[in-house]
């Protein structure tokens, strides 16, 4: 049963990885903290928004898998 766990936690991971790497850069990082008003106001359309939503269910999948990777023995 670990070892499964195990198996599904690494695809899940590199699930994330993928996910979030497609993902568009939304602001310059820390160069956006004089001027980045723009930043804040943009509005996801279509595939961002898609991919967002994606990223917040694999992030929970992942939350969940390592939660019950450590009670399981």
């Amino acid at each position: 049963m670990r070892t499964v766990l195990i198996v599904f936690q690494f695809i899940v991971s590199i699930a994330l990885i993928v996910v979030v790497l497609l993902q568009s850069s939304k602001g310059e990082g820390l160069g956006s903290i004089g001027g980045g008003g723009q930043l804040f106001f943009a509005k996801n359309k279509g595939w961002e928004d898609l991919l967002s939503k994606i990223t917040t269910v694999v992030a929970v999948v992942f939350l969940a898998s390592s939660v019950l990777l450590t009670v399981v023995r």
